[in-house]
């Protein structure tokens, strides 16, 4: 999730966890605790390697194999110094444990991946019920976060936080939910397309939980369908687009390629430019607009040599006018040429409809 939603999340858990007389603090502790995981980005970003810097965030510091030693590490050094966490040392040590076992927990609900077993050689878990922003969902914390600051030791800051919380995991529980309807659909309008066993994954639309998109691998690339839990009806509509095939498996061997497909569950488009292999992660981002594309190889002597480091890939931006549209999209479902028509580089669209 995005860091602000981490801070007030880590927060409301410290300090319903906390004692009351200690929930000011708490407050101020769960927002620090909650953002230690993440602090991982800062060494990351002494690589020149953007793979190495995507691939290794939410490794080490998310994991539950870890996180234990961290809390101890941190319960222990406050406790020795007295204060607060020497005055009630269970509740604190619950209120560590907690808010930092909690932090890649709610990062596994996002499509990233968070590699929660680490240093197990596990693909990175990625549930992809929620957008990395999202506004619904971090609204409850922010005001249980702000009431049960302004309450202080009261009562009712405590109801404040408990609220905050079940509204929080109610939304969680809601975006499951949404996800498990829309890949029903998808699942029935992909068996009668023949691609019943095809590899796919099911992400929310920026914001939203709401609207939704499914991509699917095929074996010449790879379709993508839309679903409204509000406007929607009937079977899904997939547009198929197209992959360098060819090219993804003569550099197959290659290690980057390789920690790529290992990272982003092989949920990946590839394309040539002037001789450069370019691997676009297709879970963040909106065909044709996707946010990790990497240069990864250059094809030399009929043969595919790694770049060294890979580069990362900047093309024209154009989700900033999709926005608008992905808006009126929730409520609206396309007909005719609107419910079929791709961006280019598509093949003719692939579709089911009622």
């Amino acid at each position: 999730m995005d860091s602000l939603t981490h801070l007030f999340y880590g927060g409301v858990i410290a300090a319903a966890i906390a004692p009351r007389q200690h929930r000011r603090a708490a407050l101020l502790a769960g927002m620090a605790l909650n953002t230690l995981p993440d602090l991982d980005v800062l060494p990351l970003l002494l690589s020149d390697d953007p793979v190495l810097r995507m691939t290794c965030h939410r490794a080490a510091t998310h994991s539950w194999l870890v996180l234990p030693w961290v809390a101890w590490a941190i319960w222990g050094f406050f406790k020795g110094r007295g204060g607060r966490v020497a005055q009630s040392p269970q509740r604190w040590w619950w209120a560590i444990f907690i808010c930092l076992m909690a932090h890649p927990l709610l990062d596994c609900f996002t499509v990233y991946g968070t590699q929660l077993l680490w240093p197990l050689p596990l693909r990175p878990i990625m549930w992809s019920s929620l957008f990395i922003v999202d506004p619904l969902f971090t609204l409850p914390w922010l005001l249980a976060f702000l009431l049960a600051m302004l309450a202080g030791t009261r009562r009712w800051g405590g109801r404040a936080l408990a609220a905050g919380i079940a509204l929080g995991v109610g939304y969680l529980g809601w975006s499951l939910a949404a996800k498990f309807a829309i890949e029903r659909e998808a699942d029935r309008t992909l068996a009668r397309m023949g691609l019943a066993d095809a590899p796919r994954f099911s992400v929310p639309m920026p914001f939203n939980t709401l609207l939704w998109q499914v991509t699917a691998m095929t074996p010449g690339g790879f379709v993508v369908g839309e679903r409204s839990l509000v406007a929607d009806h009937g079977l899904m509509r997939f547009v198929a687009y197209r992959t360098d095939v060819q090219a993804l498996h003569e550099a197959g061997g290659l290690p980057v390629v390789r920690r790529l497909v290992w990272f982003n569950h092989g949920f990946m488009k590839a394309q040539v430019r002037d001789g450069v292999l370019v691997l676009s992660d297709l879970r963040m981002g909106l065909e044709p607009d996707y946010t990790f594309n990497f240069a990864v190889a250059r094809r030399d002597d009929g043969r595919w040599r790694a770049l060294s480091p890979p580069q990362q890939m900047r093309f024209a931006w154009q989700a900033r006018r999709q926005l608008v549209s992905l808006w009126w999209r929730i409520w609206r479902q396309p007909t005719g040429d609107q419910a079929t028509s791709g961006s280019s580089g598509t093949t003719p669209a692939t579709s089911a409809s009622k």
